[in-house]
């Protein structure tokens, strides 16, 4: 077990891994009356193509979200309620590269993280259950459809990847999620859900030794086999489609622009290159930049304007999007003004200040239960202490991101989903 003080973010954390492989991460507030957990499994709905125990296989899509469904369920129990019995608040979600399972309390802590450790490590598929899932999931693509957000970021996602499986919704499509069957989950589980592919964080007025010995009681010693991510997506950098243009049922036109940019791998400098992307967005179209006001004051755009640096296992992007009469204009004056930083340069004053409102946005979010232990497990898997991010932020330099946007701003990375009103 060893623990790491942090002076600058007043933190410290405790970390240890068990002889099962499982990483255990503790970020104690004393005194604080709420304590919160996270169980996290490095598998997420593009993770469709694996090697386990020698064999090849390829999952449907969407199954990912239909494992999180399912892992709910034990023989004749109701899991969230008998967390809601001990007075926790449950949840899960799956996201395209990880899945997790959290909770919160105020009391009976104890209890509450073993029935989270027993619920997500024990499979549990019948034929009867899964079939009424289906219908269950269903539904909730059949929502995300009719959601103009959700559609405009998957149009998105289609305009800029060619193989890469972000691509494909994370629930997959009503006709995907027809072919998984109890044996499938049971290969997901079997080969993801083993304590050497996940991480447990908590953060609270708890101890680590406390927590490492519930986890090793719970889940055992015996470390399972991992199944082998196959990343079959060799993309370059131009996106397939330019411009993709659908009508739905919204007030006025709104709109996603997506940049395709280089896979950031993982590590140290890998984290480097996340946040001159992060620093990139705010210098090109962040709220106090030349651009945001200008087409602020022209009204192409509106207070729903927005975006940043996004990644995902496979690759990254910077994307920006809001409601706009004229998304093509906000398009032109976007490739026009990166073309003006990158030949006048990224003013260092300016650029002090985005580095100082960018870190203390982070410090901020540590304030956030939710998001500390969020961040604590994505940066995890991404082989990155997240509490080392200060100076990460103080080694970049002004004209890194310049030469950021030099190579990436192109028209030929550029995609545009747009919603016009029908």
């Amino acid at each position: 077990m060893t623990q790491k003080l942090y002076p600058r973010l007043g933190e410290r954390i405790g970390r240890c891994k068990l002889p099962n492989g499982l990483d255990v991460i503790v970020c104690p507030r004393p005194g604080a009356t709420r304590k919160m957990a996270y169980f996290v499994t490095d598998f997420g709905s593009i993770h469709r193509r694996f090697r386990l125990d020698g064999e090849e296989h390829t999952v449907s899509a969407g199954i990912a979200h239909y494992l999180e469904h399912k892992m709910f369920d034990l023989p004749g129990r109701d899991v969230s309620a008998e967390l809601a019995e001990l007075g926790a608040n449950v949840n899960a979600f799956t996201s395209y590269d990880m899945t997790a399972y959290y909770f919160t309390c105020t009391e009976h802590f104890d209890e509450c993280l073993d029935l989270l450790l027993e619920f997500v490590s024990t499979p549990y598929f019948t034929q009867e259950s899964v079939e009424k899932e289906r219908g269950i999931i269903d539904q909730e693509i059949g929502m995300n459809v009719d959601a103009p957000e959700s559609v405009i970021f998957e149009r998105l996602m289609e305009g800029m990847y060619r193989h890469h499986d972000i691509r494909t919704p994370i629930l997959g499509t009503s006709e995907t999620i027809r072919q998984i069957t109890p044996e499938d989950l049971e290969l997901c589980h079997r080969g993801f859900y083993t304590p050497s592919n996940m991480v447990l964080c908590v953060v609270g007025d708890v101890d680590l030794e406390q927590v490492a010995s519930i986890a090793r009681k719970r889940l055992g010693d015996e470390p399972g086999s991992v199944a082998q991510k196959l990343r079959c997506w060799d993309e370059d950098m131009t996106c397939p489609e330019a411009y993709h243009l659908e009508r739905m049922e919204v007030a006025m036109p709104t709109f996603q622009l997506g940049l395709k940019c280089e896979p950031i791998g993982s590590g140290r400098e890998a984290i480097a290159q996340e946040v001159i992307g992060d620093l990139a967005a705010e210098a090109l179209f962040g709220e106090s930049s030349e651009l945001y006001l200008r087409l602020y004051e022209q009204a192409l755009i509106d207070q729903s304007f927005g975006g940043g640096f996004e990644t995902v296992d496979g690759c990254a992007m910077l994307t920006c999007g809001g409601d706009s009469h004229d998304p093509k204009a906000v398009r032109t004056a976007l490739l026009d003004q990166a073309r003006k930083i990158v030949r006048e340069g990224v003013d260092e004053a300016a650029f002090r200040r985005m580095k100082r409102s960018a870190m203390g946005r982070r410090i901020r979010d540590l304030d956030s239960f939710d998001s500390t232990c969020f961040r604590l497990c994505a940066y995890h898997f991404a082989d990155f202490d997240y509490f080392d991010f200060p100076a990460v932020y103080e080694a970049v330099e002004a004209d890194q991101v310049r030469q950021f946007l030099d190579r990436v701003v192109r028209e030929e990375r550029c995609s545009m989903s747009v919603i016009e009103p029908i």
